[in-house]
C-alpha cells in the first residue's frame, strides 16, 4: 500500500500533486492493511533539508504494495540552522524521544555537511551515536546514506574515510556484485548511481572489517554494501534518492561560488551527466557570465531551463526497486516474537535466506 499521511507535513501533498498515491490517516485506518513505520532522520543543511525529505519519502511511497508506510521525519541537535529551517522542524518533524517510546521497525539517515576532518569532532557526532545506537536494539534494519554511512563505519569499524584528490560527482555505471543477495533480487546487473562527495571507503577497507560489497563502479567507487550480518545496515556511498536535476541544481550552486569569487576557476561538469548540447549551453553560460563581470554588468540567469530538457534519470527506477527490496525484508520481521529473538541474535531465522 502507500504512504500515509499521518501528519501536515507538505511533503505529502507535495507527492501527491505529483501524481504520487498518499492516504489520509482517516482512509488507512480503515483498512485492515499492516504498517510499517519508519524514522527518517534528516541530517542535511537547510537548503536541501525539504528536497532531501521529499526524495527519500518518494522512494519509500514507490515500494510495492507489502503495507501501509508512515515516515517520521526527525533531526539533532548539534545542525547549524536558521531560524526558518528551525521553525519548519519545531512544526512538521518528529521528536527522537516520541520516536523511541513509539518503535520504529526500520530507519534512514541521510548525510550531513560537514566543517572538521575527524567526524568525531563534529557536533552532531555524539546525537547520531545516540540514535545509532538505539537502532541497532531497536529496529530491523537501518538504511545510511553517504556521510551518514562514512560516519556509522568509522563508529562501528574504525574506518577512515580518505579525501579524494577531487570531487566525485556525476551519473557513474556500476555493476551489481552479488547478485545472489535478496537486497538486489530482480535488479539490473547494471545500473547507473549519482554520486558527489570529496571522501571515499573504498573496497578493500569494507572488506577488510567483513562488510560484504554489493554495488560498485570502476570511477564511482563502491556504492552499496551490508554489515557482516547481511541486513542490520545498509551502507549507500552514492545518491539514488536525487531527482534528474540535483547534480543540475548543484552545479549552478558551484558556478556561482565561482561567479562570486568563492571558487578560483570554474568548476568542471558533473561527469557523465550532461549531453553535448547541455554541455555546450552550460560552457555558453559561463563565457558571457565571465564577460558580463569583466564589463561591469548583472550576471545574465543561469540556463536552467534550457539544459533541464536535456537530462536524462537513469538511476531511479533501480533505487525503487531497492528500497523496496529493504523494505520487504523489513516486512517480515514485523512479526514481533521473531523479530525480537532477531535483534536478540538468538534465532536462527536467517530473513536472507543466506548461508
Amino acid at each position: 500500500m502507500p504512504l500515509v499521511q499521518h501528519s501536515d507535513l507538505p511533503t505529502f501533498d507535495r507527492l501527491r500533486e505529483h501524481g504520487h498515491e498518499v492516504l489520509s490517516l482517516d482512509r488507512a485506518m480503515h483498512q485492515d492493511i499492516r504498517e510499517l513505520h519508519i524514522g527518517f532522520l534528516n541530517m542535511m543543511p537547510d537548503a536541501a533539508l525539504e528536497a532531501t525529505e521529499r526524495q527519500f519519502i518518494r522512494l519509500v511511497g514507490g515500494c510495492n504494495r507489502i503495507a501501509q508506510f508512515f515516515v517520521y521525519p526527525f533531526s539533532l541537535p548539534g545542525l547549524a540552522r536558521g531560524g526558518d529551517t528551525e521553525a519548519y522542524i519545531e512544526r512538521y518533524y518528529s521528536r527522537f524521544e516520541d520516536l523511541q517510546e513509539s518503535g520504529l521497525d526500520a530507519l534512514i539517515i541521510t548525510g550531513a555537511n560537514v566543517s572538521n576532518p575527524s567526524l568525531e569532532n563534529e557536533p552532531f557526532w555524539n546525537p547520531l551515536m545516540e540514535v545509532i545506537g538505539w537502532a541497532q536494539q531497536n529496529v530491523a534494519s537501518t538504511l545510511c546514506s553517504c556521510l551518514a554511512t562514512h560516519a556509522v563505519l568509522k563508529h562501528f569499524h574504525g574506518i577512515d574515510r580518505q579525501p579524494l584528490p577531487e570531487k566525485r560527482w556525476g551519473v557513474y555505471s556500476h555493476r551489481v556484485t552479488a547478485p545472489q543477495h535478496p537486497l538486489l533480487r530482480e535488479i539490473n546487473t547494471r545500473f547507473d548511481v549519482p554520486h558527489s562527495r570529496y571522501n571515499d571507503i573504498s573496497r578493500s577497507c569494507l572488506e577488510a572489517e567483513n562488510l560484504a560489497v554489493l554495488v560498485e563502479s570502476d570511477e564511482g567507487g563502491v556504492h552499496m554494501a551490508v554489515s557482516p550480518d547481511q541486513f542490520r545496515i545498509i551502507y549507500f556511498q552514492g545518491h539514488p534518492e536525487y531527482d534528474t536535476n540535483s547534480l543540475l541544481k548543484e552545479y549552478k550552486r558551484e558556478v556561482l561560488r565561482y561567479l562570486n569569487g568563492e571558487l578560483h576557476k570554474s568548476p568542471p561538469l558533473p561527469e557523465r551527466y550532461f549531453s553535448e548540447r547541455a554541455a555546450l549551453i552550460a560552457d555558453r553560460y559561463v563565457r558571457e557570465a565571465e564577460k558580463a563581470l569583466w564589463e561591469d554588468r548583472s550576471l545574465p540567469e543561469f540556463l536552467e531551463s534550457e539544459i533541464d530538457p536535456e537530462l536524462d534519470n537513469t538511476w531511479g527506477d533501480t533505487a525503487k526497486a531497492i528500497v523496496a527490496n529493504w523494505l520487504g525484508l523489513v516486512y517480515q520481521l514485523t512479526n514481533l516474537d521473531r523479530r525480537k529473538q532477531y535483534m536478540e541474535g538468538v534465532d536462527p531465522y536467517n530473513p536472507l535466506n543466506i548461508a
